[in-house]
């Protein structure tokens, strides 16, 4: 068991890659924990992960005592969610990165540094992050809101396949491989080649000729800022291993100005404005790889449409859109506590 001084925090964790893989997001952070437990199912129970140079036994989802745990993190999907967070969460405060509870109305979901205050009116113990995308676009929109009044946003997202999952990167790889050796590609986990393409469909189409991750965008940026702004998004799948970039058109109820903009932007907690206005001036999703912020460049006037700004921005959604936002909200819960 890991030892620390600080607060006691006793936490289980429905093991999944992102908060204790490579990122190592809990580890990193130096999150105050007492006692720290492995749960996964039958299969993987026995089996040993190592933290903080101790190895830790997975214990089995079905038999766990969540008495145990302060915090529990789930990112085992949202069939494992639905199922085994309304029993967690009779003893246990969770945070869940799956979709499952995300639009309850009694269950706050949280991007701490735009409305941890929400944590202060926690009704089912249990808290939402919301979808990676969604994470890096109300980080940028929370300070241009504040000092202008959003009207509207035009969303434009490149997501990342990592965005999908362990098997479509590796497809990506072997379709690389597959096209330069001039062979048939048969793509598994896309409905189209990824390799080399662009693909504008994510996640299943519902109403109106949307897809569900587009939907989720709107809906989830309206429960965590403001439900009176307009947004609409087109969300496409590129061939880029980690982090999403996302153009966003931004329409204002008050009159602008850019260099305010740049300051607010530059300032705001999770944000970095790189915005040079030269050859590379500007951040790709390989730069922002592994890094905590929100990138933002290529800040413009919308010369369109009065009010109205462009601009271009990037993140690690395996961080951002995850791992890190996770135990940020676990940080921000036991300081509202």
């Amino acid at each position: 068991m890991a030892r620390y001084t600080g607060p006691k925090t006793k936490i289980a964790r429905k093991f999944g890659e992102p908060i204790f893989g490579e990122d190592k997001s809990l580890e990193k952070r130096n999150f105050p924990i007492d006692d720290l437990y492995f749960v996964a199912s039958s299969k993987s129970a026995g089996s040993k992960l190592k933290f903080r140079s101790k190895d830790i036994e997975v214990e089995n989802l079905e038999k766990f005592d969540f008495s145990k745990a302060n915090i529990t993190f789930f990112s085992a999907g949202g069939k494992i969610s639905e199922q085994y967070i309304p029993i967690a969460a009779q003893q246990s405060v969770v945070i869940d990165n799956s979709s499952f509870f995300r639009m309850d109305p009694d269950v706050p979901l949280i991007v701490p540094q735009v409305n941890s205050n929400d944590l202060k009116n926690i009704k089912k113990n249990i808290i939402a992050n919301p979808n990676c995308s969604t994470s890096q676009l109300v980080i940028v929109l929370k300070p241009l809101h504040d000092l202008f009044r959003i009207k509207r946003v035009v969303i434009s997202t490149y997501q990342s396949t990592s965005g999908a999952g362990k098997a479509p990167m590796d497809e990506l790889i072997e379709q690389t491989k597959l096209l330069l050796e001039n062979k048939k590609i048969n793509s598994k986990n896309f409905t189209k080649q990824i390799a080399f393409n662009a693909i504008p469909h994510i996640d299943v189409f519902v109403d109106e000729g949307y897809t569900k991750e587009e939907v989720k965008m709107v809906d989830e940026t309206k429960k965590i800022l403001d439900n009176k702004i307009e947004l609409t998004a087109t969300c496409v799948r590129i061939p880029v291993m980690v982090s999403h970039a996302e153009s966003l058109n931004i329409e204002f109820v008050k009159p602008f100005n850019l260099e305010k903009i740049r300051e607010v932007l530059n300032n705001a907690d999770g944000s970095k404005v790189v915005d040079e206005r030269k050859d590379g001036g500007y951040i790709t999703p390989a730069e922002a790889e592994g890094k905590n912020e929100t990138f933002i460049s290529r800040i413009r006037k919308d010369n369109s449409n009065k009010n109205t700004i462009n601009l271009w921005c990037v993140s690690d959604n395996l961080l951002r859109g995850a791992a890190l936002n996770s135990v940020e909200i676990a940080e921000a819960y036991l300081k509202n506590k």
